[in-house]
């Protein structure tokens, strides 16, 4: 069981960087050493894989592979890969608040495909070590994305060589030695990628500061995964998607959400004693020192909506594999650390296997106001095995559902955590968090900054504007570390 402790999620896009983007330099461990001033045990992240249509960390080309977005290029520099005149004037967006994608993308693979072919005239004892030990996913990935870069970035569903598309050995590796730059190029930024990863997680540890990863239950249609693996997915005699992802008709949507994500052949994994799982957990394993399994109630029971359909109102539930799965995962991974997010619409059955499995659930505070006093995220009934969040990334800010709660539901919350306006509601609501008995606390970044609802990470089912939000320069501020601290420490984090 973790020990009482507290954490930020704050996303490495949303870090400053004078380049469009937070990255995994100089900022990325100064934030390290903000957290070890603020008492802080955990950094908590969205996953680190690279992004495709949307921007979205949750639809990725990869399950693997790091995205290059994050690699530093004052970093590269001083290895000898980049001049500083080669990406200080290029425009990465004028906003220091937010990422603009399409300048991020337009400039990042251009400067990188400069750091990759001088790389090329260094002999790398380090880089071959690496493609060995990575083999077996590593390849895949590079192919894909140099096949897909000279077919305009198209889904592989798209390409009009059907060798190519249907993944044919001979068709592949034909492409691959005609195309070899473009193989090496892929192959090499996720080689930097784990170079500097690899340097800020150590920085972090050895700061005493651990870091929680994510990783989405489902991966993108449009991904290395699927088209290199489509034995794992639901798939019909025509090579297209029987069936896909999403959740049913509720109060919030109607028409339920289709979320386009294919579905696992779970037969088919079981016969293999769940072996793509397993390595993707397993590599995950050394990337962080915990992580949480993102919509976690898809392990006993799946929303499965046919292909024919377009919307997520006549689908189906569907038995997962549930704790022959989860003994698999613990047979193999032994005591790594989980969590658990079991938020939504949640049975006994859910309920009963997140408790066999012994991993902590999630408790969110802004969902606890129902003002009859029923939520299941009041405090008072937390068990220690427990995570609290004032907010996840798909919700609003604190300040935000402040301005957005309803009277009595606002009446209820400062009657139940005693608020005052000296104290503020914003760190009334960190107090209450952190002072209850959950073993561990996570307050979003922009809580402890009291932002707006325009720093808000991710509206679902919204599209255009998310995942863009970063934080100012200057944030960092010594008297904000230690207001975080006496907190923390007060309450025996």
């Amino acid at each position: 069981m973790m020990k009482r402790s507290a954490g930020v999620l704050m996303h490495i896009t949303s870090l400053p960087s004078p380049y469009g983007i937070g990255t995994m330099g100089k900022a990325a461990f100064e934030y390290v050493d903000f957290l070890k001033a603020c008492g802080q045990g955990y950094w908590q992240i969205l996953p680190l894989n690279p992004t495709g249509f949307g921007d979205s960390p949750y639809q990725c080309f990869s399950t693997f592979a790091g995205n290059p977005y994050l690699i530093d290029l004052d970093l590269l520099r001083e290895q000898g890969l980049l001049k500083k005149k080669e990406y200080e004037g290029l425009d990465w967006g004028s906003d220091p608040e937010s990422v603009d994608y399409g300048k991020v993308y337009n400039n990042k693979f251009k400067v990188l495909a400069v750091a990759a072919g001088r790389a090329r005239l260094i002999e790398n004892k380090k880089y071959n070590k690496f493609c060995r030990k990575n083999e077996w996913w590593l390849h895949d990935y590079a192919r894909y994305m140099a096949i897909k870069g000279r077919n305009g970035m198209r889904s592989w569903m798209e390409w009009e060589d059907e060798g190519l598309r249907l993944h044919k050995a001979d068709k592949v590796e034909a492409y691959a030695e005609k195309h070899e730059e473009d193989v090496h190029f892929w192959m090499y930024i996720q080689f930097l990628f784990f170079e500097q990863w690899g340097k800020l997680k150590r920085y972090a540890n050895e700061k005493g500061v651990k870091i929680i990863g994510d990783i989405p239950i489902y991966v993108a249609p449009d991904s290395a995964d699927v088209w290199a693996g489509r034995k794992n997915f639901l798939f019909d005699d025509d090579h297209s998607f029987s069936c896909y992802a999403g959740v049913p008709p509720d109060y919030f949507c109607e028409d339920g959400q289709f979320w386009g994500n294919p579905i696992y052949n779970w037969d088919h994994m079981k016969k293999n004693n769940y072996d793509w799982w397993i390595k993707r957990l397993v590599h995950l394993e050394s990337l962080y020192d915990m992580i949480r399994i993102d919509h976690f109630r898809g392990f006993q029971s799946y929303y499965s909506i046919d292909r024919n359909e377009t919307t997520a109102r006549n689908g189906q539930w569907r038995e997962g594999p549930c704790m022959d799965f989860f003994g698999e995962v613990k047979k193999q991974l032994k005591d790594f650390p989980i969590i658990a997010e079991d938020l939504g619409f949640l049975t006994p059955e859910v309920h009963a296997m997140r408790q066999k499995t012994g991993y902590p659930g999630m408790k969110v505070l802004q969902f606890a106001f129902d003002p009859k006093g029923e939520s299941d995220y009041l405090p008072h009934k937390y068990e220690k095995n427990c995570v609290v969040y004032t907010g996840t990334h798909d919700n609003t800010t604190l300040a935000g559902w402040l301005d957005e709660a309803g009277k009595d539901e606002l009446r209820f919350a400062a009657r139940y955590g005693a608020f005052t306006k000296k104290e503020g509601y914003c760190w009334g609501m960190l107090r209450l968090m952190h002072s209850s008995v959950a073993n561990l606390a996570i307050a979003q970044m922009q809580d402890y900054l009291e932002l707006s609802a325009d720093a808000r990470m991710n509206t679902p089912a919204t599209f255009g504007k998310n995942w863009r939000w970063r934080v100012k320069p200057g944030y960092a501020k010594p008297a904000l570390a230690k207001r975080i601290r006496r907190m923390v420490r007060l309450y025996g984090r």
